[in-house]
């Protein structure tokens, strides 16, 4: 009996970890977001990198952003789609918490770490209807003049 508990709790501390990180299908991958602003906060840090984004008071869509060139990477993933469907969130939250990827793939990409007061824009998804905290997964990362896909390793 006391094997069955040790067995059950030990089961139970292994699988905490990944009910409290959420996956891709939480997000509303059918509806790309751009936000552009100011890193104010960076989490440099596993299972993945994350920065609060300060947006400006009145956010918008860059002229260039449907022209933007993007880097390939090993996923298919169609950029030009989700650049020619970006748009703004409709909630107006000022802050926003910026999930990169892994720090390995960040490191193969060649980001380097981004220091609070960084301009810094991402393309990527919320949760589904923008419930919840204002949260976006990044896709792309738009850094120091270079775009970043983050969903996999480059080509």
């Amino acid at each position: 009996m006391i094997e069955r508990r040790l067995f059950v709790a030990g089961s139970l501390g292994l699988a905490l970890p990944s009910w409290a990180h959420h996956g891709w299908s939480s997000f509303d991958q059918d509806r790309p977001l751009y936000l552009e602003g100011r890193a104010t906060k960076v989490m440099w840090r596993n299972p993945h990198g994350e920065l609060e984004l300060e947006l400006p008071e009145n956010p918008t869509l860059p002229a260039d952003l449907k022209q933007r060139p993007l880097p390939r990477q090993s996923a298919n993933v169609d950029g030009p789609a989700l650049l020619a469907k970006a748009q703004l969130p409709t909630r107006r939250d000022r802050k926003w918490l910026i999930e990169l990827a892994p720090l390995t793939r960040l490191q193969a990409w060649g980001v380097e770490e981004i220091k609070p007061g960084t301009p810094v824009a991402a393309l990527g998804f919320t949760f589904t209807g923008e419930k919840g905290d204002p949260v976006l997964r990044a896709e792309y990362l738009f850094v120091g003049g270079k775009a970043y896909g983050l969903r996999s390793s480059p080509t």
